[in-house]
């Protein structure tokens, strides 16, 4: 059936995006926390009675919960009770990775291979040619100076930089630049969407340190961060900037590894041109982003055995080199030679600098591809098998060029072969280079993921190739992009040295901002001594800057259009955010004031049909604008409607049990509530429109029944619903199986009988719902029946999707930027991103939708 599409007074018929997202994802929070008395159970949130006459101190939405008092208590472990209805998608947390049995360990390991370490492991086959390229070979002991400079970039920056210490500023197992600030975002306000709630705090993942004497300096730098706009926005472009790295190295790296590994075609046949090389690799480029659909798995494991055997290759010939040439380069080790290096060639060896850091790439991409597989799996796989392998490769290949000066230094990797296996090594090098042109997509995936879900890039179609492990991803329009990215890369820049110092340019660029964000964790949340976060600061993003003004110097090559390329991604990623941030501010400005809902009584000055009306919109709290064009607009209005809010928190996971708000909208003879559907950035959303629409009916019935439960607590047995205004608001907790428990309130003491004593009502203990009625609990019994069939009733007339269209247009006094940025780039963002209907397979039947324009 055709879509419906209402224009209300002031309304634009232009279709914009509501961003829906929901799923049915299940994680088992079997571990005891800390958590707020009151609001363990973050289904529900202090609304009060809820009786038709209630004050609205009750039961409207409290816009101060800020206020409210708060203490943490001890839960007991905690069971996922929407287990069942979580579909295809079981256990998703992480934890999966640590039940792996010995032979699936061992296939992981394999994967992990096949994804995160590609990129690293082929750096070989290029990092010697580009460098002597810059810095020509005079003798052996330039040689010896340039193995020294690549052995030692090596061990600092992916071992002790990446491996040792980056790994642990993981969020919840989740790596990149956008993990980084959503670990921070969690521990500071600092976030510039204003839709943060303080219920957020109460999910088990989102773990916060209780304040204490050895917070003193971290609590300075979170108050300074979050008094401070300009930090905050400085804080947001380092991550966009980064980000924007991130795509352009995952452009760059599978031209660079796969036109430097089909180069080897021209040592081995003298006939092959530098054209005939460039077709070849394109046609691999092509194959290469055809399979990223088959999912990380199939693919990893596909070709994690050949990448095992590239790695047993390159110690082989390194062994191999270094017993037929000369073991004497292993003097590279001493530290002294990077000095005469620099010594002997002085600028030539500072332009050689750019082509070293080529040892380091893939780097960035252990980090970025950690949603993919466990810490501990990529440090234990990089110490033990990759970089020993890596070692043994470099110092096979200075070997080698010690006694094959003369014109060795083009190729001197396909050239160090033995000619007995020249052929299979490079079948599997060009194998491998494939391999590593995958590492960096996966990791530009997982960021635009986590950017997209953390507001800050246009919302893109997501498929999950996995139902075991769910951060394994694949974005159809990202990989695509990147492939044509990557050809005109190719075509356009036929040298591998000036590619190489674009990779280089993109590759450094991601590992500053890297640095900075680390430096504030080690600051804010790891606490950390000065001193050691000054020793990190300074060594590593020192050593980056002298790396990248290398690399800078060169960018009139050709290489400046990685830079282009990161600019556009970053003015891209920038828009959506000042956009979506300027649409989310004016919505909270004109909600519709709860008086005036008040004012126009329970029918809401219309007609009020039976079923169930499911309003998507934007706003955390408050009654959007958008809703009044519904009820003067349509001729009647839904019995019962609940205004759902897709809303992503900065942890990687929510649990199944926590994923719904329920709050009370207006008394109860409105039967209005809000839902705030809360998704980390990891969350899979993967369900059709029936499946939620039963999960999240069942989740209101639980939080009816539980706010029963607590006003029964509040009662003394002895005053109607009318006093209860008049009684002081106490709190409860409520445990996910549904059982009351006091938290020393005094009424509780009262309503069990005087002969126990208040420290004895303080004790947990279970409200009994067949205990002796009174009339007051009989009362209360039949109004929670009766509005459970309510909405019973509602939902076998039906539910219905309202999507309110909620587009901004600059006013016409404002900046001609702001025009051009709001009127036609954010427009023109919005226009073209995903829908947010799309996650749904709502029939067009169920939809109705209304447009409104606000003029920012």
């Amino acid at each position: 059936m055709a879509e419906e599409v209402i224009s209300g007074s002031g309304s634009s018929g232009r279709e914009g995006e509501i961003n829906v997202r929901v799923g049915l994802t299940s994680r088992d929070s079997l571990d005891s926390r800390w958590v707020f008395p009151g609001e363990d159970d973050s289904e529900i949130e202090d609304n009060g009675d809820g009786d038709d006459d209630l004050p609205n101190r009750a039961a409207v939405d409290s816009e101060d919960e800020d206020n409210q008092e708060h203490r943490l208590i001890r839960t007991e472990p905690r069971v996922d009770s929407f287990d069942v209805e979580a579909l295809e998608v079981h256990g998703a947390h992480r934890s999966d990775y640590e039940d792996l049995g010995i032979a699936r360990r061992i296939i992981h390991a394999l994967q992990t291979l096949g994804v995160v370490f590609g990129d690293v492991g082929t750096s070989p086959l290029y990092t010697f040619s580009v460098m002597f390229s810059k810095a020509p070979i005079k003798g052996d002991e330039d040689v010896i100076g340039a193995l020294s400079l690549v052995l030692y970039t090596l061990l600092l920056v992916p071992l002790v930089k990446y491996v040792l210490i980056v790994l642990w500023a993981n969020d919840d197992g989740e790596g990149g630049t956008f993990a980084l600030y959503s670990l921070i975002c969690r521990h500071a306000k600092v976030s510039l969407l204003p839709n943060q709630l303080p219920s957020d705090t109460r999910i088990s993942n989102f773990i916060l340190k209780l304040p204490s004497p050895e917070l003193e300096r971290s609590l300075k730098i979170k108050e300074r961060l979050e008094a401070s706009l300009t930090l905050k926005k400085l804080l947001l472009m380092l991550v966009l900037a980064g980000t924007s790295m991130v795509i352009a190295d995952g452009v760059v790296t599978p031209a660079m590894s796969v036109m430097s590994a089909v180069g080897g075609l021209k040592v081995g046949v003298a006939a092959i041109e530098q054209d005939e090389v460039v077709m070849i690799s394109v046609t691999f480029l092509v194959i290469l982003f055809s399979v990223q659909k088959f999912g990380t798995s199939q693919v990893g494991l596909a070709v994690g055995p050949a990448l095992f055997i590239w790695f047993c290759s390159l110690a082989g010939i390194g062994i191999y080199n270094l017993i037929k040439y000369d073991s004497s380069v292993l003097r590279a080790f001493n530290p002294v030679h990077i000095y005469l290096y620099f010594k002997r060639n002085s600028v030539n060896a500072w332009y050689a600098l750019g082509g070293c850091l080529l040892c380091a790439t893939g780097s960035e991409a252990m980090f970025a591809d950690l949603c993919y597989f466990s810490v501990r799996s990529i440090q234990l796989t990089f110490v033990f098998l990759v970089l020993p392998c890596l070692l043994l490769g470099y110092l096979g290949q200075a070997a080698y060029l010690t006694g094959n000066l003369n014109g060795a230094e083009k190729h001197p990797f396909f050239l160090s072969i033995p000619s007995g296996i020249f052929w299979p090594v490079l079948l599997i090098a060009n194998i491998a280079a494939l391999i590593a042109s995958r590492a960096m997509t996966t990791a530009t995936f997982s960021c635009i993921k986590q950017s997209s879900n953390l507001g800050c890039f246009p919302r893109l179609k997501i498929i999950h190739t996995s139902k075991r492990f769910m951060g394994q991803i694949y974005i159809p329009v990202i990989n695509w992009f990147l492939l044509v990215g990557c050809l005109v890369l190719v075509c356009s820049m036929s040298s591998i040295n000036e590619i190489g110092n674009a990779y280089g340019i993109a590759e450094l660029g991601v590992m500053m901002m890297t640095t900075i964000l680390v430096m504030i964790v080690m600051l804010l949340i790891w606490r950390l001594n000065i001193i050691i976060v000054l020793s990190f600061v300074v060594f590593f993003l020192g050593l980056e800057l002298t790396f990248f003004s290398s690399v800078l110097w060169s960018v009139t090559d050709g290489s400046w259009v990685i830079l282009v390329f990161a600019v556009i991604m970053f003015v891209i990623m920038y828009i959506w955010n000042y956009g979506s941030k300027l649409k989310y501010e004016t919505e909270v400005e004109r909600k519709l004031p709860m008086d005036l809902m008040r004012e126009i009584g329970c029918n809401l000055g219309t007609i009020r049909a039976p079923g169930i009306g499911l309003l998507y919109n934007e706003l955390a709290k408050g009654v959007p604008a958008i809703f009044g064009h519904f009820i003067t607009t349509l001729p009647a209005i839904h019995s019962m409607v609940i205004f759902v809010c897709i809303k992503y928190v900065p942890v990687p996971v929510v649990p199944q049990n926590e994923r719904f708000f329920f709050r009370r909208v207006c008394p109860k003879s409105y039967h209005l509530f809000r839902c705030i559907a809360r998704y980390g950035y990891k969350d899979v959303r993967k369900e059709n429109h029936q499946a939620f629409e039963q999960l999240l009916i069942e989740s209101l019935e639980k939080f009816i029944r539980r706010e029963a439960q607590q006003r029964q607590l509040e009662s003394d047995g002895d005053e109607d619903a009318d006093s209860e205004e008049d009684t002081s608001f106490s709190r409860v907790l409520v445990d996910p199986n549904g059982s009351v428990y006091s938290l020393g309130v005094p009424l509780l003491a009262e309503f069990r009988g005087s002969s126990n004593s208040i420290s004895e009502a303080s004790i947990s203990e279970e409200v009994n719902p067949n205990s002796p009625s009174s009339p007051s609990i009989s009362d209360a019994e039949h109004s929670l029946e009766r509005e459970l069939s309510f909405i019973r009733q509602a939902k076998e007339s039906g539910v219905v999707y309202l999507l309110g269209h909620g587009d901004i247009r600059a006013r016409k006094d404002s900046w001609f930027i702001k025009k051009l940025v709001i009127n036609y780039f954010y427009a023109f963002l919005r226009k073209n991103c995903r829908r947010g209907i799309a996650n749904l397979s709502v029939p067009h039947s169920h939809l109705i939708q209304v447009g409104m324009t606000y003029m920012v």
